[in-house]
């Protein structure tokens, strides 16, 4: 079973993370999401569980329990293709600077 964890703590190790989840039973991985960039932690990660029913107890066990000092969120991963399209977005920068909602600056006269 691959368990999505999210809220937390950008300090948390892997290390803690596969402790936390292996009171409920085997862990085969334990994996924090970094940005490419700099390295740091987006503060959710995933738990694979080849047991279906330790991994259960292990989200109804830590499920909005404290790790590192942050309550974490703890539910069954879905796959990529399963969840719903995402929509919206809005905002950003257009290509003359603006903010994308109007133009940036080509009528502005200081």
């Amino acid at each position: 079973m691959n368990i999505f964890v999210t809220k937390l703590d950008f300090q948390t190790k892997e290390s803690t993370l596969r402790e936390a989840f292996e009171k409920y039973g085997e862990v085969t991985d334990a994996k924090i999401v970094t940005d490419k960039m700099s390295g740091r932690s987006k503060g959710y990660g995933f738990v694979e569980m080849p047991n279906d029913d330790e991994g259960m107890n292990a989200i109804n066990g830590l499920n909005e329990t404290e790790l590192d000092g942050r309550m974490i969120v703890v539910k069954k991963s879905e796959p990529r293709e399963s969840r719903p399209p995402r929509t919206g977005g809005g905002g950003g920068r257009n290509f003359r600077g603006g903010n994308g909602n109007g133009g940036g600056n080509r009528n502005r006269r200081f």
